[in-house]
């Protein structure tokens, strides 16, 4: 699972970023959604664009023109024409044997018409099938699953040290999985997969093979793959 696309080689949440993971062969593209002001979802992980662009403000202060007037190189030079991209340009992109995962980053994905907006978009760009939405909020997946029942939600957690929650997929902090070494196996009885929170996983793809877990976490989806034996596909 690419995490924000390949962020170890381009900027976070970029075209770039989802492309090159695309051609190291990640089976799996992780993306955050805001909304802006004019209703737009868009992938970026902040709630501001203070960090990863050279903007200011706050996505759900401004429009998607607004927020495409600025760079979204994360200070590096030879990505500057990189803009925050919409999600239909992701979806645009996206090969047909690859999974979208969605972080829903804000609260207002429980706002009336929001969740079903989503759906009809993922219906519309021909994804719907191979999504998954997550989050550290329950109650954002659970309204996204209430629009529409048959969509996999997963939850993502630091502290909750079993799988216990009413979710298709769970991401515990790695740390979890050393307290708790039933975690996988509990998971699994559960009829859960599980993606351990693992940013940089390469030093423990021994304990996630030994858990079998379902899915590994990444920032740099070609070094893994080379670690994990697996051939890239470009």
């Amino acid at each position: 699972m690419a995490h924000r696309g390949n962020s170890a080689a381009a900027p976070e949440n970029t075209l770039a970023a989802f492309r090159r993971a695309i051609d190291d062969g990640a089976d799996i593209i992780e993306t955050d959604l805001h909304l802006t002001r004019d209703g737009v979802f868009v992938c970026i992980h902040d709630a501001t664009l203070d960090r990863t662009t050279d903007g200011h403000g706050a996505v759900a202060d401004l429009t998607l023109a607004e927020i495409k007037r600025y760079s979204a190189s994360y200070g590096r030079p030879e990505f500057a024409a990189e803009r925050v991209p919409a999600l239909g340009e992701l979806t645009a992109i996206l090969p047909p044997d690859v999974v979208l995962a969605l972080e829903l980053k804000t609260d207002r994905f429980l706002e009336r018409g929001v969740a079903p907006r989503l759906i009809d978009q993922l219906r519309a760009d021909g994804v719907f099938d191979r999504v998954i939405v997550l989050s550290f909020g329950l109650e954002r997946i659970q309204a996204v699953q209430r629009a529409a029942p048959e969509i996999p939600i997963g939850f993502i957690t630091l502290t909750r040290l079993t799988p216990s929650v009413p979710a298709q997929m769970i991401g515990p902090f790695w740390p979890l999985l050393a307290v708790n070494p039933l975690y996988t196996w509990w998971a699994h009885r559960r009829g859960m997969l599980i993606a351990p929170l693992d940013p940089w996983p390469n030093g423990r793809l021994w304990l996630y093979r030994l858990l079998r877990c379902d899915a590994i976490l990444t920032n740099d989806p070609a070094g893994t793959m080379k670690k994990l034996g697996r051939t890239l596909k470009s």
